[in-house]
C-alpha cells in the first residue's frame, strides 16, 4: 500500500514540476487537489470496512472524472489495448462472421462472403454449441467472439447444431485476418450514375473509394456519383481530408481545428490532385453520420461542390487525440473542436451544460450562427449538417419491430434457406404471396408482444382524463379507442404488409447472396437513393440548387 502512495505523490510532484513554468496558480489547484484525491484513495484502501480492489477503485474514479466531460475522452487500461488497437485498425485474426446471443449459446447471424466461416461452410442460423470440444453454454457474445479470435492461421473446431440435421456438426475454421472494407459495395445504379457506400473512415478508407470510384469511371462511364454515408460514424480525419481532396483542387482548405492549445490549432488542406472537379456528386446522409461523415459532407456543401440529401446528421464537431500512458495505458481525450471552410463548428451538443438526466443540452438558438456557402447559400452551425434536400424518415411499425427483435423474421428465413435451394437475383427477387401467407401463420404461432405508440399517448390521456376528473363520462369512447388501437397481430400484419415483406425479402436475399446482394436488392427500393438518382438525372435542377 504504501508503494501505492508513494506513486501518486510522485505523480502529482512531476506534474508540478511540469505545470509551474506555465502557470503558478493554476499549478497549486492542481496539486493541491492531486494531494486530495490521494488522501482519499490512501484512507479508502486501508480503512474501508470491505476489502476493495485497488486497481477497479482508480479505474472507477478516473472513468467518472472523464464522463464529466464529454462521452469521447476515455481511459484505456492494458487490459484493453488490443481491443481498442483492433477496433482502430479494422483489423483482427478471426472467423469474419456476426454473431449474437440466443438462449444458452451463441448464434452466427452474418458471415462475411469470402471469409473463413463462410469458406467452412457455417452459416446463418447455425448454432455454436461448443468451441475446440468445450461447451459454450452461458457464455456471452463477447466471451465467444474471444475464443473465435487468434492469430492468422490457426485452426478452431467449432460444433454447430444446425436446422433439418439431427447431431451436431463439426467445422474447421481456419483463422485469417479479417479487415472488412469501409467500402462495402460500389455500383452503376442507374444511367451514367455510379453509388458507393462508405461505412466508416479508417487507415485505408480513401484509397478503397479512390479504387472504388476509378473503377465506377472506368468500367461504367459514370458520369454523377452517389456517396452513401449514412450511418457513417466517422473516425480519422487525415481520412476525411483525403477523400474531400478526391473532388477538389489541391491546396483547397478542407478543415480547420481549434483547441486550448494553440499547437491544436490546424489547417487541412487538398495535398493531392484530384481524381474529377467536375462530376456532380450527391452526399446521402442520416441523423447517425457523424464526425468524419460531417466534414466530407459539411465541406463539399460550403463548397458547393455537392448537394447533400436526407436528414440533419449527429452534430459532432470534436476532435479526438490519444496519448501513450505509463503501464501500456493509454487516453482518449478531446483536444479541440473542428470548423468547416464556411467556418462553422457543427457540434450540436454543449457538455458543460447538462440537463438533469447528465447528458449534454442543444447549443442554444441565440448562439447558432449563420455562414455562408462559396457560392453563397446560407448554412448554420451548432446544428450538424442540414441537407440541401430533406428525405422524411420513415419509423418502423411496432409489429414489425417486434418481429425482428424477437427474431421471427430470422428464424422464418433460416426455415425458408433450409427448404429452397435458390431464389431469383438480388434485384429481380420478390416475396411470392403464398410465402407471406406461409410466414403469417408462422408468426401467429409465436409468442410475441409489442405496443403501439397510440396506445402508450393514449394511456397517458386516460391517467390526465383521471386526474382532472373527465374519464368517468368519456369512458365509453376511452373504451373504443382502446379497441381499436391496441395490437391486433392478424390486424398488423396485413396493415404493415409491405413494409413486413421488404424485411423479410432483405433477410432471406441475405442467405444465398450475403451483404452484397442485400445492398443491391435493398438499393432499388431506397427513397434516398431514387431521390438522389432524381436529382442527379436533372442537371439544371442539380445546379439550381447549388445557386444562392
Amino acid at each position: 500500500m504504501k508503494k501505492i502512495y508513494i506513486l501518486i505523490i510522485l505523480i502529482s510532484s512531476n506534474f508540478g514540476v511540469y505545470s509551474q513554468e506555465e502557470n503558478t496558480e493554476e499549478y497549486f489547484e492542481i496539486s493541491k487537489n492531486l494531494t486530495i484525491f490521494s488522501e482519499v484513495y490512501k484512507n479508502i484502501n486501508f480503512y474501508f470496512v470491505d476489502e476493495t480492489n485497488p486497481g477497479e477503485l482508480m479505474k472507477t474514479g478516473i472513468d467518472a472524472m472523464l464522463k464529466s466531460l464529454d462521452p469521447y475522452t476515455n481511459f484505456i487500461p492494458e487490459s484493453n489495448i488490443e481491443d481498442y488497437r483492433m477496433m482502430q485498425s479494422g483489423q483482427y485474426g478471426g472467423i469474419g462472421s456476426l454473431i449474437r446471443k440466443q438462449g444458452e449459446y451463441v448464434q452466427i447471424t452474418n458471415p462475411y462472403k469470402d471469409f473463413p466461416a463462410q469458406k467452412a461452410g457455417l452459416k446463418a442460423g447455425d448454432i455454436i454449441k461448443e468451441i475446440d470440444g468445450k461447451s459454450i453454454k452461458g457464455k456471452s457474445s463477447t466471451e465467444v467472439s474471444n475464443l473465435l479470435k487468434g492469430a492468422k492461421g490457426t485452426d478452431v473446431i467449432l460444433s454447430i447444431e444446425r436446422p433439418k440435421e439431427l447431431k451436431l456438426l463439426p467445422i474447421k475454421v481456419t483463422r485469417e485476418l479479417i479487415k472488412i472494407p469501409t467500402v462495402p459495395y460500389f455500383k452503376k445504379v442507374s444511367s451514367g450514375i455510379g453509388y458507393i457506400k462508405l461505412t466508416q473512415f479508417m487507415g485505408t478508407s480513401s484509397s478503397e473509394l479512390g479504387n472504388a470510384f476509378r473503377s465506377l469511371l472506368d468500367s461504367n462511364n459514370i458520369t454523377s456519383l452517389i456517396l452513401d454515408l449514412r450511418g457513417n460514424p466517422g473516425g480519422l480525419l487525415n481520412e476525411s481530408v483525403n477523400i474531400v481532396n478526391m473532388f477538389v483542387p489541391k491546396g483547397t482548405k478542407v478543415v480547420e481545428t481549434k483547441g486550448r492549445l494553440k499547437q491544436n490549432n490546424l489547417t487541412y488542406f487538398g495535398r493531392n490532385k484530384p481524381v474529377d472537379l467536375k462530376i456532380p456528386i450527391v452526399v446521402l446522409i442520416n441523423e447517425r453520420s457523424a464526425s468524419a461523415s460531417e466534414i466530407v459532407s459539411g465541406t463539399l456543401q460550403d463548397l458547393d461542390r455537392a448537394v447533400i440529401i436526407g436528414n440533419q446528421s449527429y452534430g459532432k464537431g470534436l476532435v479526438q487525440q490519444t496519448k501513450s500512458m505509463d503501464y501500456n495505458s493509454m487516453i482518449k481525450l478531446t483536444i479541440a473542436k473542428y470548423y468547416t471552410p464556411s467556418g462553422r463548428c457543427i457540434q450540436r451538443l454543449d457538455y458543460s451544460n447538462r440537463n438533469t438526466t447528465g447528458k449534454g443540452t442543444n447549443i442554444s438558438d441565440s448562439l447558432v450562427q449563420s455562414f455562408t456557402t462559396k457560392n453563397g447559400r446560407p448554412v448554420s452551425d451548432g446544428r450538424g449538417i442540414t441537407p440541401d434536400i430533406e428525405i422524411s424518415e420513415k419509423s418502423i411499425s411496432s409489429i414489425s419491430a417486434a418481429l425482428l427483435t424477437k427474431d421471427i423474421i430470422f428464424d422464418f428465413a433460416t426455415d425458408f434457406y433450409y427448404e429452397n435451394k435458390s431464389i431469383a437475383s438480388p434485384i429481380d427477387y420478390k416475396l411470392g404471396e403464398d410465402v407471406y401467407k406461409k410466414f403469417v401463420l408462422y408468426a401467429l404461432k409465436k409468442d410475441f408482444e409489442y405496443s403501439t405508440g397510440s396506445e402508450k399517448i393514449l394511456e397517458r390521456l386516460k391517467e390526465v382524463a383521471k386526474n382532472e376528473q373527465y374519464f368517468e363520462s368519456a369512458k365509453e369512447e376511452f373504451d373504443a379507442l382502446v379497441k381499436s388501437l391496441s395490437p391486433n397481430k392478424e390486424r398488423d400484419l396485413d396493415k404493415f404488409k409491405d413494409e413486413i415483406i421488404m424485411l423479410i425479402e432483405n433477410e432471406i436475399v441475405g442467405r444465398y447472396y450475403f451483404q452484397e446482394g442485400q445492398m443491391t436488392h435493398d438499393l432499388a427500393k431506397d427513397d434516398y437513393v431514387l431521390k438522389a438518382i432524381e436529382v442527379l438525372s436533372n442537371k439544371a435542377e442539380y445546379n439550381k440548387i447549388l445557386k444562392p
